[in-house]
């Protein structure tokens, strides 16, 4: 069965390796073209471009993968099935129906709930202790084709969003392995998703990260986690705007005015919330480097009854 494996992120890999080390037929691989990345706007590959060309496997990177030219590079391949994890393009009809044994994909959220670009992140700010991968064949919506299988992932209470990502992707991975295997095999099941139980995880913005202190102190402690690497919890902390990355809290009680200083204790500054407090173990003021709330309280002046913003 001929194999074409479309992703970009690093969470496409582990699919990608797992049919690599099956030694299934991965005839060719579509990802995202070169993006410009870092501070010096180089461009630069997608982690699967550098994944498949460092196997060998030929790569193609449309800018727009349902035109004529790029279904006609895609037909070319002759894929039998198509592998889809992560791509960042949406496949119409012309793409969908090409491949015999149809075009699966891996979603990182017990489908139908998040469906969408973030469903990692927003299970876990939404205080969620179990999610899971999903393989299902995919139709012109998004995330709302037949469910193939399921696998369950438990959210631990200090889990972050990077932490969670990689889990996943290991998940995926198999999962993937699993459905391929059966699809080889002989049929494998279709269980059309229930609407009315459907949920949708909308894109992170960088705006996603800025702390609203009125929340309650569960939440924001559950937001600052699912953000952690990318938007990144922040706030406004000290005259002119200085921004204050915050990585890493703990919940206590507290009673104040929403963002208020309360303690400068010895493990960080404790912040009133709208209910509860939280307290900042780990932060990165801007332009500088990761350090803990210990460390910050001695090289900033922090006073009991400061706002944070």
């Amino acid at each position: 069965m001929r194999i074409v494996f479309m992703g970009s992120a690093d969470l496409s890999c582990p699919s990608l390796d797992v049919l690599l080390q099956s030694g299934r037929q991965v005839v060719g691989v579509v990802t995202q073209p070169d993006r410009p990345k870092g501070r010096n706007l180089k461009l630069t590959p997608s982690p699967v471009r550098v994944l498949a060309a460092s196997k060998g496997i030929p790569v193609l990177t449309p800018e727009k993968i349902n035109t004529a030219a790029s279904i006609a590079d895609i037909i070319s391949m002759a894929p039998d099935l198509i592998v889809v994890v992560a791509y960042g393009q949406i496949l119409r009809k012309d793409i969908l129906q090409m491949p015999r044994k149809g075009c699966i994909n891996m979603h990182t959220s017990l489908l139908p709930k998040y469906r969408g670009a973030a469903p990692i992140q927003w299970a876990i700010a939404n205080g969620d202790r179990l999610t899971g991968v999903t393989s299902m064949f995919m139709n012109e919506k998004m995330d709302a084709g037949d469910i193939i299988y399921q696998r369950e992932v438990a959210i631990n209470s200090d889990e972050t969003g990077g932490s969670l990502h990689d889990k996943l992707a290991v998940a995926a991975a198999s999962l993937l392995n699993e459905t391929v295997e059966n699809m080889y095999s002989g049929d494998v099941p279709r269980h059309s998703q229930n609407e009315s139980e459907a949920t949708f995880a909308s894109k992170l913005h960088k705006k996603d990260g800025k702390i609203d202190w009125t929340l309650p102190s569960d939440k924001i402690y559950n937001r600052i986690r699912a953000f952690n690497p990318w938007p990144c919890g922040y706030c406004e902390a000290g005259l002119g705007g200085i921004l204050l990355r915050i990585l890493k809290t703990r919940i206590e009680p507290a009673q104040g005015a929403p963002g208020q200083v309360l303690d400068i204790g010895t493990d960080g500054p404790l912040v009133a919330c709208g209910s509860g407090g939280v307290r900042l173990l780990q932060v990165q003021p801007e332009g500088r480097k990761v350090m803990s709330g210990a460390d910050y309280l001695r090289g900033h002046s922090v006073k009991i009854n400061d706002i944070l913003n």
